[in-house]
């Protein structure tokens, strides 16, 4: 089973923190991977004219953003980048293409994202 979601939030979409799920904004299911590519692609294509900035991780994870959009992060106390996020997922998780399964959770720095509830978490886990 494939799913082709879409999210809003201040967390681009290869994030999948905790509860991302309560981002989806939009989703269609899919037996087939070919259906669900091809449902992917026409999303892709019409985001593409909505929003100035787009960036890919991977083949299947896409963040689209204007640059004065923005949501209020009550954890933050701050209004942070507002993201449309764009995924091609199966079972709800990242497709297995054969990558090396890095981290998600962390970026090139290999620090956890900037956001105050994630960095809290993050830092519980360490202490346990």
């Amino acid at each position: 089973m494939y799913q082709v979601i879409q999210t809003y939030s201040e967390d681009e979409p290869w994030w999948f923190f905790e509860e991302w799920e309560k981002n989806i904004k939009s989703e269609e299911v899919f037996d087939k991977f070919h259906d669900a590519e091809q449902a992917f692609m026409k999303q892709y294509d019409q985001l593409k004219q909505d929003y100035e900035e787009v960036k890919c991780k991977d083949p299947y994870l896409v963040a689209f953003w204007n640059d004065e959009e923005y949501v209020y992060c009550e954890d933050c106390d701050e209004d942070l980048q507002a993201y449309r996020g764009l995924m091609l997922v199966s079972e709800y998780k990242k497709l297995d293409l054969g990558d090396n399964n890095s981290d998600e959770a962390t970026g090139n720095s290999r620090k956890t994202k900037c956001c105050q509830r994630f960095s809290q978490s993050a830092r519980g886990n360490q202490e346990n």
